[in-house]
């Protein structure tokens, strides 16, 4: 049996021949159990990290109005249809949007603050978004 430790691929292309050939009682359930709950987290991380950079590319449009450019409008729009491919490949994380939303925008917040100069407090510390204008499109 391939180490988990030293050869994941192997170690994972191993458990797949297990579970084809249905030889459960071999597998790695302990590791095989860690590597399934990271992929969830995976894919959670990956919506958040999009609507961060939606929502820190509309902050900078809102609070820089006069370094608005058409990479921003670019960026917004790549990182929303980006947000709704991720969620309509894992709808299991609609009932997490309230979170992954509160998360996202206080990235998001963190990140405008150092890439404008600006104070942190000059962007309001709940998402001025709504869900709603989200999912429906803002600036579509």
């Amino acid at each position: 049996m391939n180490n988990y430790e030293t050869d994941f691929y192997a170690w994972s292309a191993e458990q797949a021949d297990l579970l084809r050939e249905g030889q459960y009682d071999k597998l790695d359930m302990i590791n095989l159990i860690d590597e399934v709950e990271s992929l969830g987290r995976s894919e959670r991380n990956a919506l958040i990290s999009h609507l961060t950079i939606f929502f820190l590319h509309l902050l900078k449009k809102k609070y820089q109005p006069n370094f608005d450019c058409r990479s921003w409008d670019i960026s917004i729009k790549n990182s929303k249809y980006k947000f709704m491919e991720k969620l309509g490949e894992n709808p299991g994380l609609k009932s997490k949007l309230h979170d992954i939303f509160i998360e996202a925008y206080r990235d998001a917040r963190i990140e405008a603050s150092k890439e404008t100069g600006f104070d942190e407090n000059i962007f309001p510390s709940h998402c001025p978004f709504s869900k709603e204008e989200i999912l429906r499109g803002i600036n579509d």
